[in-house]
């Protein structure tokens, strides 16, 4: 979840969701209808719609590049829109309201069935879009009742960075465990400085960097009032509690991290590949990357992966249909990837391109060595995430600043 995906928050699940539903069952075969004339048809597939939010210095040039490049490959002129994050839904909804959405339309994967459930999205499987070599958990994130609506060229997760320079003065190898997890944070808190930190703040950003600790530990976001999402939800109390990780950290989003990080005001944190631009940046800073600690040592770390996919939406145009799906496919070829990886900080979804990107940037090893075994956040749930979402970041602000204990605020938030 980059800065660019990350809390598509409560708009996308209340207000917003139900009028996607209202909006988009529209009957879209009429959503692009002209005149009919050969003209107008052949001017159509010569030039593509496409809107994103890749509004950031480090994700707007390179894709750029990216959809201009396949623009040439494919034939068309690409006339491009990038918008701020938490607009574009409300965009969404409005174009499908209108009948005027893109020939191609970038989504964060959580979103892609909810959009796809409400008709706006054609089935990228009918469109004879190739997915061979792409990680299983990316292709179901797109995925809803059986049918293909989204492919997503590169992804990310988080892992646990470390201050090689503070981890040494304090004798503490990096942590493997959950207690070896604790025992470290205590060590290496000291003055202002605090051992661990990681992102508690109440939006789906917040769930994000909970996730790997519920899903290790056996959790599951269909029912999160059970012992074993407790426990994980226990060990975050416990840092707090201990003074090893900072009350602020409730209202930190994952850039403000790594920005305490950097400082030297943490000595270790969760965090995701966005980071690399901002920490290679700065001066005498030594650090490492390795995977969050697991419950027990051996213990299989589960861990959510975050980016966007690229769909088709229905305008009733099938030559621009057709079009948009041979863009979208290029976009997920392998060179494409590769270079999109490299210059953005993530990660191909195609397991097999893992060395090439690693061998130029050894730091996403640990990143690409997860690809395989990513899960999907609308795996269980498909459409219904968003909800379950919410509860989830509810009872860890509930658990960690309102008072509660985490079964209780845990039980409040599946059945309240």
């Amino acid at each position: 979840m980059s800065r660019e995906s990350r809390q598509q928050s409560e708009l996308t699940s209340g207000r917003l969701r139900a009028g996607l539903a209202a909006a988009l069952l529209l009957p879209f075969a009429l959503s692009a209808c002209g005149d009919g004339s050969d003209e107008e048809a052949a001017s159509g597939a010569s030039e593509l719609r496409v809107l994103d939010y890749y509004t950031s210095t480090t994700n707007n040039a390179p894709w750029n590049r990216a959809l201009k490049t396949c623009g040439q490959v494919v034939g068309v002129e690409i006339n491009r829109e990038s918008v701020p994050v938490d607009a574009l839904m409300q965009r969404v909804l409005r174009q499908s309201s209108s009948k005027t959405l893109p020939d191609v339309l970038m989504l964060d994967n959580p979103d892609v069935q909810q959009v796809a459930a409400s008709g706006a999205l054609a089935s990228l499987d009918d469109l004879g879009i190739d997915t061979a070599g792409v990680a299983n958990g990316v292709l179901q994130a797109s995925t809803y009742e059986g049918e293909l609506y989204g492919l997503q060229p590169v992804t990310n997760t988080i892992a646990l960075f470390y201050n090689k320079k503070l981890l040494d003065a304090a004798g503490v190898t990096p942590p493997t465990t959950w207690d070896e997890l604790k025992t470290a944070s205590a060590k290496l808190t000291e003055g202002d400085r605090y051992g661990f930190a990681m992102s508690n703040v109440g939006t789906f950003e917040g769930t994000w960097q909970f996730l790997p600790f519920m899903w290790s530990n056996g959790g599951n976001e269909e029912n999160i009032d059970t012992p074993q999402t407790a426990a994980a939800l226990q060990l975050i109390k416990d840092l707090m509690t201990s003074g090893s990780l900072s009350q602020s950290s409730v209202n930190w989003p994952q850039d403000e991290v790594t920005d305490h990080f950097i400082a030297g005001n943490a000595a270790m944190m969760i965090n995701g590949p966005w980071s690399f631009p901002a920490l290679d940046r700065t001066a005498d800073l030594e650090y490492g990357v390795v995977p969050i600690p697991a419950p027990q040592a051996s213990g299989k770390l589960v861990l959510p992966f975050g980016g966007e996919a690229w769909t088709v939406p229905q305008t009733g145009d099938e030559d621009k249909q057709k079009k948009a799906a041979e863009l979208v496919q290029c976009l997920n070829r392998d060179d494409v990837e590769v270079e999109i990886s490299l210059r953005t900080g993530t990660v191909p979804t195609k397991p097999a391109l893992a060395d090439r990107v690693t061998s130029q940037n050894p730091h996403l090893k640990v990143f690409t060595d997860q690809v395989p075994n990513l899960r999907a956040r609308t795996g269980a749930l498909g459409s219904d995430w968003p909800e379950a979402a919410t509860r989830i970041y509810t009872a860890v602000q509930e658990a960690l600043v309102g008072g509660m204990t985490p079964e209780g605020a845990l039980e409040q938030a599946q059945n309240g």
